[in-house]
């Protein structure tokens, strides 16, 4: 992943920063990772591409997802999911349980991290585990 956007803050100032924060932004990364993965592998026309790009992205994919990657995380980043995951979100998910939502925001709070503090090289490595 190309550096395409500055990020002004320090890992320092990253760390302190909600673990929803991270998440917010750990959507973003995941949800563009996707994105241009199907459109770089598939020929489908937008709406397909949306619906395809669902099976990834909705919560219950993303719990799964770092279920199985999880072992293979550093103790920084098995933290992070685990910030990620206690974080109190007064969200309640609509299409998955409380469960597997919190999963998946740990798993996007991993991802918006990793992107903050620049680690786009670990991103990388980590989404090519799920291959």
């Amino acid at each position: 992943m190309e550096k395409l956007f500055e990020i002004k803050r320090t890992p320092e100032e990253v760390n302190l920063l909600s673990p929803l924060t991270w998440a917010y932004v750990g959507d973003c990364v995941y949800e563009l990772y996707i994105r241009t993965k199907l459109v770089n592998e598939t020929n489908l026309k937008p709406h397909k591409l949306h619906i395809e790009a669902i099976k990834y992205v909705k919560a219950k994919a993303q719990a799964e997802l770092l279920q199985k990657i999880y072992d293979k995380l550093t103790d920084e980043e098995k933290d992070i999911v685990r910030r990620g995951r206690n974080a109190e979100n007064h969200h309640l998910p609509k299409n998955s349980n409380v469960q597997e939502y919190m999963h998946a925001t740990a798993f996007e709070a991993l991802m918006g991290y990793l992107y903050l503090t620049n680690q786009n090289n670990r991103i990388k490595e980590i989404l090519s585990l799920e291959a």
